[in-house]
This record gives C-alpha cells, structure tokens and sequence, in this order.
C-alpha cells in the first residue's frame, strides 16, 4: 500500500489539512492506496502553479517542448512494470490491457511531440491597402484535465500530452478510483524536466470531487477543459465550465453499434465483434454493446460469436492470466447484473457467460435482445454483447441510429461500397468498416457526436481544442480615416 501526496511545482505536497482516502482493490476489497485528499484551497494553489509556470513555457522553442514530449514518452515504456501494478491492484485491469495502454500512452506522447512543428497560421487578403492581415494559433494558459479510471494511462497521458505539444499548462485531476497510476503519469512528466509547476496532479476524495472541479474551472487562469468520463458528468462539467464561459472538450458515453450485413465474412466479425465487446470487461467507451446482425446471417453469427466468448473467463490479473479482470467495484456488477436479468425476464438468450462471482463477469453474450430490454438502450459498460437480429441494410442502420449516443461504431460486408454507404448514414463520430468499434491511434480525430460529447483529441485535429486564434494585423502604409 501506498501514500500519495499531490504534485505540486514538482514537489510532493500533503493536503493542507492532511486528508487523505483509500482506494480498495475492486476483487478483494483490500486498501491498495492511500492518496492526499486536495482542499479547495490545495487545487487552486496547483492552478495557480501551472498559472505561473505559463508565461516560461508558452515562450520556449517548439524543439524543446518536442524533446521533452519524447523523454516522458522513453519514460512511460520504462515504468511499464509501475503502471502495469498499480492497474491491476486500482482498478483490476490484466497486463493485456495494460501494456495496450502503455504502448498507446507513449505513441501519444510522441504524436503530441510530433505537432509542435505544425502549430501554424495562415495570411489573409485583406481590402485595406498596405495591410498584411494574419491568423496565428496561440497557447491559451492553463488546461484543467479530468481523466477516468478504465483506461487510466492513456486518457490520463491524453489530457496532458496535447495541451503542452501547444505551448499551455495543465492541471491534472485524477480519478478517485486510480489515484497511484495518474500519478505515476505526473511522475514521468516531473522527471522528463518540463520545469516546476508544468504539470501538476491533485487528487481528492470522492466526496469532495464536485467542489474541487467547480473551485479548478472557475480559476481565472483556467483557459480549456479537457474531460473523459460519463454522459452524467460530463453534462455537469459543460453547464459549470458554461456559466465560467470556459470553452470544453467532452469524451462522453457510447452504445457503439455493430453491424453485420448479410454478406459479412462472419468468423471476421464475430472475431472482431469478440473483442469490441469484451476486452477490458467491456469498460471501454468504444466497446461494441450492440451487435446489429440481418436475420439471413444471425443464426451463424450468434454461434461464432458465442463460440469465441465462451473461452473468455474472468479471474484476478494479479493470480493468473485471466482473459478477462474485473469489473470496477459491486455496484457496476449489480447495474450489469439487472441488465442481464431484465432482457432474459423479456425473451432475450445467452448464449454464452452470464455468471457473476464477486466483481468478476464472465463474457457473456445475449442473442434476440428487443427495444423492450433495458439494455438495447442502457450503456452497459461491462463484458454483455447483445445481439440485434433486423431484415436488411435500411433497418440496420435505423437501428444503429436508434441511441442518443454516437461515439464508435462499425460495418461489416464483403461489398464495400454497399457497407460505404451504411457506414456513411451511421450517426457517430467514429466508424470502421470491418474492423472492430474499439480502435485508437494517437494521430486520429477522436471524439463523438450526439450525448457521446464534442470536439476531437488527437493530431492537427486537437490543436484548435488547446489554442486561441488571434487576428493580427500588420500596416505599411499611412492610414486614412474618416474622422
């Protein structure tokens, strides 16, 4: 068991009243960490760190900002066995998943490196003779981060890495649920000697997460917010950044539909489909929850899919190499427990899975699931893949379509233009034509539409999100006004 102080300045720093909380091991309920529970005051004062750290690090040449990106980088892979450990004990995670969270969190790191050459601006024609007429991207000030548990390193990594890459600095709040491992990030950063105050980490209690967030977003110096969470909180965060006229960017929930069209390679997608759903127990915002199959192919389908989930157990990461770990803590087993019960009570079958031990979920695979079932349109953010059986492309797509999410989703058919054009009318921010819902690659546009959020993390995309767009003029020429 560890104790955590904050990270402030680069230095280790108790809450000012010398609060702490526990995180528990979610299998067996041990204390796994002990971390300073921020005062209000305590995260104003890393605000105000970053704050002053600003008008140094805005100014440095594009060159250093990049060597320092890739030293984090080299130094994240080294701590691989650090981050690895404290996923498992936090947050039950397996290595599997881990090392993809490393080895993501470092191309990350590198990518955000790679775009500190990019921040460009572009000339204008202007009407006014003699003026040259600009528009140049500038760092904003200080970046409050907001990073979940479930892929803890490189959501933590991503709410940091671009907003350096662009000349601001950042506040970083960590989970409540995986406080060791999103300091373990502000670690590499303090050691890659970015300068004190750079990046700065705050943990709090539970409790207290609701005043520390509103005290962050209406620091003055706060300029952006970066949240990745729950379509709950995230609608809490807008309205609150909304009243302090604070600019958001939103990764939110999903319900990322599947489709398999009826002329699909079906071991293809079924294999796919497996690990859409279920890597990570499914507790991936990209995870495949619906599997939206044409009734010519669901039968054959439904038993590829069941064959490859049936292997597919839960156990501790730290015991074994369980495919799957476990779910976060009881209460989401209750929440995705009720979900199973309620579509088998309406008619739906598993064909593969269903049982519940503790906090471990084996995968588990409905098939016949309705409009009737709660979890057609609940997020269920655990190892349940349900399958919905529809009579063509049209029907497909209306109920893909049918969900106020609209992160990730994905198409599966041999006639690609056929699968084009169901991809082209599926409302989400992300689409993969056979390939699975979960894909992410550090240089990609990500982000939703719809209750999934708004804006987009990741490459040149990302640089709008971190930057202000200045308007500056240049005359050459004497002025002639009317008064």
């Amino acid at each position: 068991m560890l104790e955590l102080p904050l990270l402030v300045r680069d230095r280790d720093v108790a809450a000012s009243n010398g609060a702490i909380f526990h995180r528990h091991n979610p299998i067996t309920g041990e204390v796994v960490t002990r971390a300073a529970a921020a005062t209000l005051a305590d995260a104003l004062s890393a605000a105000s760190a970053a704050a002053s750290a600003f008008p140094d690090w805005s100014q440095t040449a594009p060159s250093l900002r990049r060597a320092k990106l890739m030293k984090a980088a080299d130094l994240l892979e080294d701590r691989a066995d650090a981050f690895a450990a404290a996923m498992a004990e936090e947050t039950g995670a397996t290595a599997a998943w881990a090392r993809f969270n490393l080895e993501l969190g470092a191309a990350t790191l590198r990518e955000a490196a790679s775009i500190t050459t990019q921040i460009t601006g572009t000339l204008i024609p202007s009407d006014k003779p003699g003026m040259t007429a600009m528009a140049l991207r500038r760092p904003v000030g200080v970046v409050l981060g907001i990073a979940p548990w479930n892929a803890p390193v490189i959501l933590g990594v991503r709410a940091i890495a671009m907003p350096l890459a662009c000349g601001n600095t950042v506040v970083l709040k960590t989970s409540e649920i995986c406080p060791r491992t999103h300091r373990l990030i502000g670690e590499v950063f303090r050691d890659a000697d970015l300068g004190p105050g750079v990046v700065n980490i705050v943990s709090n209690a539970p409790a207290d997460a609701a005043r520390v967030v509103e005290a962050l977003i209406a620091h003055p110096a706060v300029r952006r917010v970066n949240f990745t969470g729950s379509t709950r909180i995230g609608r809490v965060i807008a309205e609150v950044a909304g009243r302090h006229l604070k600019p958001c960017l939103l990764e939110l929930g999903g319900k990322a539909p599947f489709v398999v069209l009826d002329d699909a390679d079906l071991e293809e997608a079924a294999k796919a489909a497996a690990f859409g759903a279920f890597m990570n127990q499914g507790q991936i915002c990209m995870a495949t929850e619906r599997i939206v199959v044409d009734e010519a192919v669901a039968d054959a389908f439904a038993e590829a899919l069941a064959r490859r989930a049936a292997p597919l157990l839960a156990g501790d990461p730290r015991q074994g190499s369980a495919a799957l770990g476990s779910i976060i803590g009881p209460e989401a087993v209750e929440r995705i427990d009720g979900l199973i019960k309620d579509a088998v009570l309406k008619g739906a079958r598993i064909l593969s899975g269903g049982r519940v031990r503790s906090t471990l979920i084996d995968a588990t695979v409905l098939d016949q699931v309705t409009p009737a079932m709660r979890i057609y349109a609940e997020e269920s953010f655990g190892p349940v893949a349900a399958i919905i059986r529809v009579r063509g492309a049209d029907e497909a797509v209306r109920v893909a379509n049918d969900t106020d999410y609209g992160l990730s989703s994905a198409v599966f058919g041999q006639d690609i233009r056929r699968a084009m054009d169901v991809a082209s009318r599926i409302e989400a921010g992300i689409c993969h034509i056979n390939g699975p819902t979960v894909h992410d690659e550090a240089q990609m546009p990500f982000g939703g539409v719809k209750a999934s959020g708004y804006g987009r993390f990741g490459g040149t995309a990302a640089i709008a999100e971190f930057t202000d767009l200045r308007w500056v003029t240049l005359s050459s020429l004497p002025g002639d006004y009317p008064i």
